[in-house]
């Protein structure tokens, strides 16, 4: 049996948290023991406890943009080396041999000096694509290429990136995220929602969900599709997550212009949801606005479950997922034009309807949460 040793950037449950939740859970417990190291308490640190996965909170930091000062990087480094000693004493201690260390996020740099204690291989599981700062993201690629073992990257486009940035190419593996196609399902029970929400049953539901940040979209969200509720009677919008600690202020500024908006009544803005397979079954049309690149955004693939149609802006990730007039549509990155215009014509056509069955379908054939377990036990196995 081999012993993973599984890093993180936090414990809430979006995007690379469900992944790591899934991923843990989903392995033969036969072959495989999986021991996870979080830098706080939260609800993924509860899910795995449930779940049976051996947890431990030790507060290594992250890289943030709040260490980019020369006061941070001196906190940054101070703590990066004694809370990376403190994980490996934490092993020590309870008798703990790992056979493989498991990074998951580009924001975790603890596994390169983890991988020099404790002599192991280093998996790096890249969910990201940073574009600025440039000199954070060479730097990010430069470790990569040193002292990651292996890297595998959710989608293409996260590929070409660390290629492009100096990435040994034969270091890079794709594996593209799976959703459990039972949980994110057009079976689950959203009805309640309409009373929770105050939205009539025929109504059009067109929503985002993703974390409230300066890149994942809320603005070009509103300023694109606000119009169209002077068109459509039943159309109703929807804006679902939350920010990071300290940057609530951005959750405000949403409120305050939802609240200025014409037909604000049927903008609905809702905070970070443990029920979000009912939101995306709620949805008939889910909006990725994301103004970076989005490398492979879970919230697509638990919404293809669910049996809805996808839109978005066309890099990154989603360009894997949706097929231009087959589950959906691609526009123009951040024309919010293109993006007005695509959602008008899919609700004027009733387009949805058939995206939708054919998100379903895609999801199943090539996102399984059973093909992504699989893809990763044989890259285990290799080590």
């Amino acid at each position: 049996m081999k012993t993973i040793l599984y890093l993180h950037a936090g414990a809430e449950m979006y995007g690379a948290d469900k992944i790591l939740l899934g991923l843990t859970t989903g392995l033969d417990k036969k072959k495989f023991r999986p021991i996870v190291i979080l830098p706080t308490n939260g609800i993924l640190k509860d899910k795995l406890e449930e779940a049976g996965v051996l947890v431990h909170v030790i507060q290594y930091p992250i890289l943030r943009r709040k260490y980019f000062n020369p006061k941070g990087i001196i906190n940054y480094i101070s703590n990066y080396k004694n809370k990376s000693d403190e994980i490996v004493k934490y092993l020590q201690e309870n008798n703990i041999q790992v056979d493989i260390i498991h990074v998951n996020t580009l924001a975790v740099l603890e596994g390169i000096r983890l991988k020099k204690k404790l002599h192991v291989p280093l998996l790096w599981h890249i969910h990201e694509i940073i574009t600025h700062p440039q000199i954070v993201n060479r730097f990010l690629c430069w470790c990569i290429n040193k002292y990651a073992d292996i890297a595998v990257v959710v989608s293409g486009p996260v590929k070409e990136h660390l290629i492009t940035n100096g990435v040994n190419k034969n270091k890079i593996v794709v594996i593209h995220n799976g959703v459990d196609s039972n949980i994110f399902s057009p079976n689950v029970n959203s009805d309640y929602l309409y009373k929770e929400w105050n939205v009539p049953k025929n109504a059009i539901k067109v929503g985002m969900i993703g974390r409230v940040n300066n890149w994942k979209g809320q603005d070009d969200f509103l300023d694109a599709l606000a119009p169209l509720l002077n068109e459509f009677d039943n159309l109703y919008l929807f804006i679902v997550g939350s920010a990071f600690k300290g940057q609530e202020w951005r959750i405000e500024k949403i409120k305050k212009k939802i609240n200025f908006l014409p037909h604000h009544d049927r903008i609905i803005f809702s905070k970070f949801r443990k029920d979000n397979y009912a939101v995306a079954h709620f949805f008939d049309i889910l909006i990725l606005p994301s103004t970076s690149p989005d490398p492979l955004p879970t919230v697509v693939l638990e919404s293809m479950g669910c049996g809805c149609a996808i839109i978005g802006y066309n890099y990154g990730g989603i360009t894997e997922m949706v097929k231009d007039d087959y589950n959906g549509k691609l526009v123009t990155p951040l024309s919010k034009k293109a993006l007005r215009e695509a959602v008008k014509k899919c609700v004027e056509k009733k387009a949805y309807i058939d995206y939708g069955k054919k998100s379903r379908y895609k999801l199943i054939t090539y996102f399984s949460l059973a093909r992504f377990l699989s893809n990763f036990e044989d890259i285990y196995n290799e080590f």
